[in-house]
């Protein structure tokens, strides 16, 4: 009877991440890499339209790509006929392979047990590259229909056939010659086989396509080797590198892609966004990993593999998903109550998310066990939905979870699903990283779903009985660093010089990612300088920050000395002289929120303040009894963070409920008596 199945090396390439580190750092910091589609990939404005009827379109304009990505063929001697005759995914595929391969002491495959290693890899019609390049065996019917229409206009033979010549020329340009490396190139049967090619690995290798849960699949039949013993380790993953006009307007027209954002298990989920990369795991029986002395990150303690039969080739069904789980948790000897962590499939459909949330709660509440409420999290919703290599990204993110301890927040959750926002959910989303529950194991379950009705689940558990005592300065750092919006600064001693600025950050704001968003306004104030002209931005999206960028262009070019637009985002003025700073407290028609939103996930002592507050939750948020204690905590946490900044004010006002916060800023009255007035004010002006 195998124990486990232990994972000993990993290696990934995903967008914003080069490594499982990054992923890992990434999914604490809930950095999101989606960004406008660039035209180098794909010219939208051939595809684009918002109107959904439209055929051969699609109307979402965002993915998360890899950036700045090379094969480095020479390290792999790979010659350059090779190289340029197959698609990317297989050079991506090896290069994370070899990752793998040396994270776990085997570089280059030296010391592996070549005779009895496998290769399992999980992919879906190859990439978008080898699909482009076949466009140039399509000429001929390219030809025909320009010729037939040539001839209709009346061109003569000799017009038509020095036309065509040109048009030939320029057609085929940028496709590769097809040469006897183009057929084994373009498959993507030959990616596993190519690793086991260049490795000289005889364990047998394949790839698997399950669709979106293609490289889940791949490890659970690796480790189904491994148990059986056909095997002694396994190179077990997924990669996909699809963004073209088939996939992207096929999820389209099946209503699958999110319109304005993507949201994962919340009651606004309307579809995702698509994303690429690749993750490669080995793995070998945990007990030999012992004898061997090997670093284990985790242990795979069980898997399991269903259909959803006549529950539809796209649509999930809960029965078919409950079958992988029961299965899973059979295999692994214990049951799903004990799983603190669920990293879900979550693409962020509403049909989608609404079918796992009920499968993973009927598959609890079948344990008849007592249980707290575990967390779910989707790591789609930084990186995007990679499809092929969707799985993969998960499990490395829920390897890395258990190994230190920490529960990651979930990304992309506003206002949380009704199927775990009633009053006794067993599944539950995080707003900020956790630590693991002192009382229950380091187990997390992760889960792929594909088109075909595929279902897959795995359980891993952290290897070795000891667990952190707390969270890490660093790791904190990264967990409080989500923000729902970036402030832009930027300085300059001359109008003329801040326009320079201004067009510069106009060059590229619209092409950027969300994460580098947060890195751009990171940089902005490094580098701030002490220029009396100055400009602050507010800005939630790149898109947001270009709109913005070009209302202040156009501020500047009226040369107007100070202009305050609040509502737009832009602040910019010029003087001659260090400014005064003033304090406006708001009244009752100010935003109320009861929760602090993100300046609790980032400031330790807010999320004191609104627990002191007490604040009245689950009612109508505008009720002035609940409104007004809400809207004066938010002052009050906004006074502490500009404290905490080194902002102080020589004046302050108030508009109406924001006159006491004004006195209590003038030191009338402390904080508590400050709250006191605003609850019993609102309770009097009900």
């Amino acid at each position: 009877m195998v124990s486990g199945i232990a994972i000993v090396g990993m290696g990934c390439q995903f967008p914003d991440a080069r490594s499982p580190q990054e992923l890992w750092e990434n999914t604490l910091s809930q950095r999101r890499a989606f960004r406008s589609i660039p035209p180098e990939r794909l010219r939208l404005d051939d595809y684009l339209s918002l109107q959904r009827e439209t055929p051969d379109s699609t109307y979402s304009s965002q993915a998360a790509l890899i950036e700045g990505y090379q094969f480095d063929r020479v390290a792999f001697s790979v010659a350059g006929d090779t190289f340029r005759a197959a698609d990317m995914t297989h050079w991506l595929a090896l290069d994370v392979a070899g990752q793998a391969l040396k994270d776990a002491g085997f570089e280059n495959g030296v010391g592996l047990p070549r005779e009895t290693t496998g290769v399992f890899l999980g992919n879906t019609l190859t990439g978008e590259f080898s699909r482009a390049n076949v466009m140039r065996l399509r000429w001929p019917y390219v030809r025909r229909v320009v010729e037939a229409s040539l001839t209709d206009e009346g061109w003569l033979d000799e017009q038509r056939s020095s036309f065509l010549k040109k048009l030939e020329s320029l057609y085929k340009a940028p496709f590769p010659t097809i040469s006897e490396e183009s057929l084994a190139g373009g498959l993507s049967n030959t990616i596993a086989g190519r690793i086991c090619n260049h490795f000289d690995l005889n364990g047998g290798g394949y790839t698997i396509d399950g669709a979106c849960a293609s490289s889940l699949l791949a490890v659970a039949n690796a480790c189904s080797s491994l148990a059986a013993g056909d095997i002694d380790a396994a190179l077990a993953g997924g990669v996909d590198l699809s963004l073209d006009p088939f996939e992207l307007v096929g999820f389209a027209k099946a209503g699958a892609l999110a319109a304005d954002a993507m949201r994962v298990y919340d009651k606004r989920s309307n579809g995702f966004w698509p994303g690429e990369g690749c993750g490669v795991i080995l793995l070998m029986r945990e007990e030999d990993a012992l004898s061997q002395g090997r670093s284990i990150y985790a242990t795979i303690k069980g898997w399991g593999i269903s259909s959803d039969g006549k529950g539809g080739i796209t649509r999930p069904e809960v029965d078919g998903q409950l079958l992988a789980l029961r299965r899973t948790y059979r295999r692994a000897g214990f049951g799903i109550e004990t799983v603190a962590y669920f990293e879900g499939h979550g693409t962020g459909t509403s049909v989608g998310d609404t079918v796992e949330l009920q499968a993973l709660s009927r598959a609890r509440s079948e344990s008849n066990a007592q249980a707290s409420p575990a967390a779910i999290g989707s790591i789609k919703a930084n990186i995007g939905h990679t499809k092929a290599a969707a799985g993969i990204a998960g499990l490395i993110k829920a390897t890395l979870a258990v190994k230190n301890g920490v529960i990651p927040p979930t990304t992309g959750c506003e206002d949380p699903h009704s199927e775990i926002s009633h009053q006794s959910p067993s599944i539950r989303v995080l707003k900020t990283a956790e630590l693991w529950p002192v009382d229950q194991p380091l187990r997390a379950g992760v889960s792929s779903m594909g088109f075909g009705g595929i279902d897959a689940h795995v359980v891993v558990e952290a290897n070795g009985s000891q667990r952190p005592q707390r969270i890490t300065s660093a790791q904190r750092a990264l967990a409080s660093s989500a923000q729902d919006a970036e402030l832009i600064l930027l300085s300059a001693q001359t109008v003329e010089e801040m326009a320079l600025k201004v067009e510069h950050l106009l060059g590229f704001a619209a092409r950027i990612s969300r994460s580098e968003l947060s890195d751009l306004a990171n940089e902005t104030q490094r580098v701030l300088g002490h220029g009396l002209v100055r400009t602050a931005i507010v800005a939630h999206s790149p898109a947001s920050l270009s709109d913005r960028l070009k209302k202040l262009k156009q501020k500047i070019e009226g040369r107007a000395t100070t202009e305050i637009d609040a509502g737009a985002g832009v602040f910019f003025s010029t003087r001659a002289s260090q400014p005064r700073i003033g304090y406006l407290f708001p009244g009752q028609g100010s935003p109320s929120h009861v929760d602090g939103g993100a300046v609790c996930r980032r400031f330790d002592f807010v999320q004191q303040l609104y627990e002191r507050a007490m604040l009245t939750r689950g009612r109508d948020d505008t009720a002035t009894e609940i409104a007004q204690p809400a809207i004066v905590t938010a002052s009050l946490a906004a006074l502490r963070i500009l404290e905490e900044l080194g902002v102080t004010a020589q004046v302050a006002i108030g508009h109406s409920l924001g006159e006491i916060t004004a006195l209590h800023w003038a030191g009338v009255f402390n904080e508590e008596t400050l709250l006191q007035l605003a609850r019993v004010r609102g309770n009097a002006l009900m």
